[in-house]
């Protein structure tokens, strides 16, 4: 088993003093009896964060940050057929403007049912297929858009954006100024369109634009990956929402559940990998053939938990 937890560790330091206060005994049990593997070290300006790119690189793609096909494949889960073509994945927004700067509200909090989403997805499909996009419904928090300008378009993720500066995470090549004017064209459409003032009169943020991310030509999975790693991903919400509290209960609930799974399972001889996700960095763990001297060890001597998620 692969188990993959993205954002297990913070940078802040409200979120590191958070981290700093985890009590995850079964955690520290399976990490005394794995040896490190494969680390990526990045940065928290990569469009990709790390949790992307150790899934893709567990599925056998090729690309660099900014450059994964999430939508392909998504499009592909939703019953679209993506073809040749190369997608982006579009999400419905709401951009806060604020004293200083307009930043990316949790597309998760709009509580967008799949009526309002349509509404919404009809009243801006037209400005796109005038400019030569495909505009394909998937769910109400994913519609798509095919377009050869999408090929190799790096993107920032959305778990980047969220709750940031968008004017930070926008691109400046010519492909990358169509999306923005083309946002500038749908806020202009959505921000007197008759289904936010119904979603406002019930307490709702508009819904007032949208971010591209996950551009590219869908890439098939090695066949190594036909098991792809479990992706628990019950952190990114608080961490997100810098809920901290939350977060720690969320890390208990982890080592309670699918981390005492992964440690039963290494404890009975199957072969596991952990692959821990911070902001910056990803670090693999997994089995290896231990000797005597070394399951002593792991039985008596914990790692240091603390610096281990500091250096994510």
């Amino acid at each position: 088993m692969h188990l993959l937890i993205p954002f297990a560790a913070p940078l802040s330091e409200a979120g590191r003093a958070a981290a700093r206060s985890l009590r995850l005994p079964r955690l520290q049990a399976l990490l005394g009896r794995l040896v490190a593997g494969a680390r990526d070290e990045g940065q928290e300006l990569s469009l990709s964060p790390p949790h992307e790119r150790a899934l893709a690189a567990a599925l056998g793609w090729q690309g660099a940050a900014g450059c994964l096909p999430w939508a392909a494949r998504l499009a592909q889960a939703d019953g679209i057929a993506t073809g040749d073509l190369a997608w982006g994945l579009l999400t419905p927004a709401h951009w806060h403007v604020g004293t200083d700067q307009v930043s990316l509200a949790d597309p998760d909090e709009l509580a967008l049912d799949d009526a309002g989403s349509r509404e919404l997805f009809e009243a801006v499909q037209g400005l796109f297929t005038s400019e030569g996009y495909g505009l394909q419904y998937g769910a109400p928090l994913r519609w798509y858009a095919a377009h050869e300008s999408l090929a190799a378009l790096p993107c920032a993720s959305l778990d980047r954006v969220i709750g940031r500066n968008v004017d930070a995470w926008l691109g400046s090549d010519p492909a990358a100024r169509r999306i923005r004017r083309l946002q500038s064209e749908v806020q202009m459409v959505l921000y007197t369109h008759a289904a936010n003032d119904r979603r406002q009169a019930r307490g709702l943020l508009p819904v007032n634009s949208f971010w591209l991310s996950g551009c590219g030509l869908g890439q098939a999975d090695a066949p190594a990956s036909a098991l792809p790693p479990q992706v628990d991903a019950r952190l990114r919400r608080h961490a997100l929402g810098e809920d901290w509290a939350a977060w720690v209960k969320a890390w208990e609930t982890l080592d309670e559940g699918p981390i005492a799974a992964a440690l039963a399972a290494a404890e009975g001889g199957a072969a596991v990998r952990l692959t821990l996700c911070g902001e910056r960095s990803a670090a693999t763990f997994e089995s290896a053939k231990q000797g005597l001297l070394q399951r002593l060890r792991a039985a008596f001597i914990r790692p240091a938990l603390p610096a281990l998620l500091e250096a994510l």
